[in-house]
C-alpha cells in the first residue's frame, strides 16, 4: 500500500534524517506515501552525498522539505515549523515526529595517562543533553502549539541500552538517553489529551557513523554479534520497519513504551 499515508496527507518530521536510523526511517515512510520534513546538520563536504539521498526520497513521489540547521535553536525551530506549515497546506498534518539526533560528546570521565584537562565536563553534558534529550520536548511543544500534529500523532525517539548501562566514554550520551526516555514518558502522559502517542525505540547495536565514533566500537560490535540470538547486528532497516509499524492505525494503543528492536539481544 504505497499510498496508505499520502491518502491522509500525512507528514513526518525527522530530526536527524540525513544518515543512519533517521534516513532509514525516512526511506521506509516515503515508500508508504508519507511526505517528509527532514532537519539535519551536515557540513558542506557531505552535502553532495546527503542531497543524493534526499533526491532518492523524492523519487518515491512524496514531497520532501529539508533544512540544514541546528535543532536546538529556537529561531531555527520557529522558521522550520512555519515553513512546514506552509508546505503542508490546509490538509496536511504531522502524523509522526522522529527524534534521531546523534550529536553527543564522547569523552572519558578519567582519561588514561592524561592530566584530566580533556576529561568529560559539565558543559559536555549540557551540550549533549540539549541536543539528544531536551530538543524532543521543545519540538513537540512548538509543533503542538501551532496545531501541526494530526489527531492521532506519533512521537518516536531512538534510545539505547546505554540509558541504563555504563560504557566508557559514553557518560554524557548515557545521561541524555536516560533523560530522553523520561521526557518521552511524560509526553505520553501529558500530551495524550491531544491524541499524541510517545514511544522510545531501543535500537540494538547498529553499525552507523555514530557508533563508529565511540572509542572501542570494534569490540562493541564483536560482543554484540556474539551476544545476539541471531548472531548479527541490528540494521537501520530493522529500526525503520518498527517506525513504520508504530505509525499505523493499529499501533494507536502503544503509548509510553520503550520498545527493544534488537533481535532479542536485551534478554541475553
Amino acid at each position: 500500500m504505497a499510498n496508505e499515508f499520502s491518502d491522509h496527507h500525512y507528514w513526518a518530521i525527522i530530526l536527524g534524517g540525513s544518515s543512519g536510523l533517521g534516513l532509514a526511517a525516512a526511506q521506509k515512510l516515503a515508500a508508504h506515501g508519507m511526505h517528509l520534513c527532514i532537519v539535519h546538520r551536515d557540513p558542506g563536504v557531505e552535502m553532495e552525498k546527503v542531497n543524493t539521498a534526499f533526491e532518492g526520497l523524492r523519487s518515491r513521489g512524496v514531497q520532501v522539505l529539508t533544512f540544514n540547521a541546528d535543532v536546538t535553536r529556537a529561531d531555527k525551530r520557529a522558521y522550520i515549523s512555519d515553513a512546514l506549515q506552509n508546505g503542508m497546506g490546509a490538509q496536511g498534518k504531522v502524523r509522526c515526529m522522529v527524534h534521531s539526533i546523534a550529536r553527543g560528546t564522547l569523552k572519558a570521565m578519567l582519561p588514561e595517562g592524561e592530566s584530566g584537562s580533556n576529561a568529560l565536563s559539565t558543559d559536555d553534558f549540557r551540550i549533549t543533553l540539549d541536543s539528544m534529550a531536551y530538543s524532543l520536548y521543545d519540538w513537540v511543544k512548538d509543533l503542538s502549539h501551532k496545531g501541526l500534529f494530526a489527531a492521532d500523532a506519533r512521537v518516536l525517539s531512538f534510545t539505547s541500552e546505554g540509558s541504563h548501562r555504563a560504557w566508557k566514554h559514553y557518560g554524557a550520551v548515557s545521561a541524555a538517553k536516560a533523560a530522553l526516555e523520561a521526557i518521552s514518558r511524560n509526553i505520553a502522559l501529558e500530551f495524550a489529551p491531544l491524541g499524541i502517542r510517545s514511544n522510545c525505540i531501543q535500537a540494538g547495536t547498529t553499525n552507523t557513523r555514530s557508533l563508529q565514533l565511540i572509542p572501542g566500537s570494534e569490540q562493541l560490535i564483536a560482543w554484540s554479534e556474539a551476544r545476539n540470538p541471531f548472531q548479527r547486528l541490528t540494521t537501520p532497516e530493522d529500526v525503520a520497519n518498527v517506525v513504520y509499524l508504530l505509525c499505523k492505525d493499529e499501533a494507536a494503543w502503544i503509548n509510553g513504551a520503550i520498545i527493544p528492536v534488537d533481535g532479542g539481544a536485551h534478554i541475553c
